[in-house]
């Protein structure tokens, strides 16, 4: 963590804050008294202790994303390490081919995740920009063929980064390929990015008033993977206000009667009682069909914050289907229907995710689920039920059974698919999503709550 801090207090100093040592050993004491893992938390003390002034605070927020999120996007990657060793050895080569000046390798730095040269060459452009000039001008000219010099050389990284994939095609794995290839763009278009925009004004964060409604929707953007504590239990709320519209909505609809189109036939029938006159009008309407859903939950890993929500929304809203049973696994499965039937709704996901008789630790195996499920449950399925598989399709090289699926879905009235995987994580490595896709009536990605909200609005309503 104290690496961690310094890389960053050096970054901040290149990009022109004003951070001394005092402050540093101030925040790295302070750090020591909160949870780090709290991310609000970790920044305020972080902002606190290096910003001084309302310009410096938005600087810093621009220097703390760039560093903690966009230049820590590596983390991301799947795969083993031999390809993190493979983009250092392309970007090395790229150094060697390209050889050119010292913004140049401030440019290849920051490709390798090193962005305390490149912040530097910024700040320079930037003190260019407001130097010594004549009276009633601006020193431009300068700075912009530096700016252009610069873009110019990120293009050629660019270009020769495209050139070695082409040519390495035959000897790189196109998984790796498709990984790499999406790091270097992120990281071009945060280097272009940075060259183009000029600072914020001190006061530009004034204009930037958040009402509850706005904070929701942003916070229904979260993903679930990136949620913290605070934050799990805020949606808790939200999810508690959702389900209750939902509700309403449904009951409204269940209870609309008298409305729709006009039934000629049965209006004529009745008003024969009334010597012709249509008194009692009657209309067409569709009955009541609550259908029968079935959900089959991942819980390894990820996956179990969206199984969560889902588990949470579905039982919140049971009083619209006919029957709502649920099934986790990890590799075997569990019923934890009786679960939701003797407790309230949060304990019940609670009891359901961390105390159900799987074993938490074991290798996800979707093949050993199927069938499970087929041996022990296929005949709950019929006509009227919707059967919710939420997972990211990662087998562990297992045997995917497509073949059980298959026969699911020809017992059941549909099947739905629920991905909280990232989608350019799909169908690489171990993931049999393009397997299963054929398999599936529907197959959405449901990263965040609003994702998730959007789904179950179309299953209730």
């Amino acid at each position: 963590m104290l690496d961690l801090i310094l890389n960053f207090v050096s970054c901040s100093r290149a990009s022109g804050l004003r951070v001394s040592s005092s402050e540093v050993l101030d925040c790295v004491n302070q750090l020591e008294l909160i949870d780090v893992l709290e991310e609000p938390m970790f920044k305020s003390v972080l902002r606190a202790n290096f910003a001084k002034s309302r310009r410096e605070q938005a600087h810093f927020d621009h220097i703390y994303h760039l560093f903690f999120h966009e230049m820590r996007s590596e983390l991301s990657i799947p795969h083993s390490a031999s390809l993190e060793e493979l983009m250092e050895q392309a970007l090395d080569s790229l150094g060697e081919e390209l050889n050119q000046d010292a913004s140049f390798q401030a440019v290849l730095d920051f490709m390798q995740g090193n962005p305390l040269a490149y912040l530097e060459e910024m700040r320079r452009l930037q003190s260019d920009m407001d130097g010594d000039a004549p009276s009633g001008m601006v020193n431009t000219f300068g700075p912009l063929v530096r700016r252009l010099q610069i873009m110019s050389q990120i293009n050629s990284i660019g270009n020769a980064i495209a050139s070695f994939m082409a040519a390495n095609r035959q000897t790189v794995h196109w998984e790796d390929r498709k990984a790499m290839t999406i790091h270097f763009d992120e990281r071009l278009e945060n280097a272009r990015r940075m060259l183009r925009e000029d600072p914020e004004p001190y006061n530009a964060d004034q204009n930037l008033i958040t009402n509850y409604e706005q904070h929701m929707n942003k916070l229904g953007e979260r993903s679930f993977f990136s949620l913290t504590k605070r934050e799990m239990e805020e949606m808790r709320d939200v999810v508690e206000q959702l389900v209750r519209k939902l509700k309403d909505t449904a009951q409204r609809r269940f209870s609309q009667h008298s409305r729709g189109v006009l039934d000629i036939k049965k209006t004529l029938r009745l008003s024969a009682k009334y010597q012709g006159v249509p008194i009692e009008v009657v209309y067409k309407h569709k009955p009541k069909r609550k259908g029968k859903i079935v959900t089959l939950c991942d819980v390894s890993g990820s996956v179990w914050t969206a199984a969560k929500f889902m588990l949470n929304m579905l039982y919140s809203l049971q009083d619209c289907f006919l029957q709502v049973r649920s099934f986790i696994f990890v590799d075997e499965l569990e019923e934890v229907t009786k679960i939701f039937e003797k407790h309230e709704i949060n304990i019940a996901v609670d009891k359901a995710l961390n105390e159900a008789g799987i074993n938490y630790q074991a290798s996800t195996d979707y093949g050993s689920t199927f069938r499970q499920f087929k041996r022990e449950y296929m005949d709950i399925l019929n006509k009227k039920t919707t059967l919710i598989i939420i997972g990211d399709g990662r087998t562990n090289y297992s045997n995917p059974e497509e073949n059980i699926l298959d026969e699911m879905r020809e017992k059941c009235r549909r099947i739905i698919w629920l991905n909280p995987e990232s989608l350019v994580f799909w169908n690489t490595g171990d993931s049999r999503m393009r397997t299963y896709q054929r398999y599936c009536n529907e197959l959405r990605h449901c990263q965040n709550l609003n994702q998730l909200l959007d789904f179950i609005k179309t299953l209730v309503l």
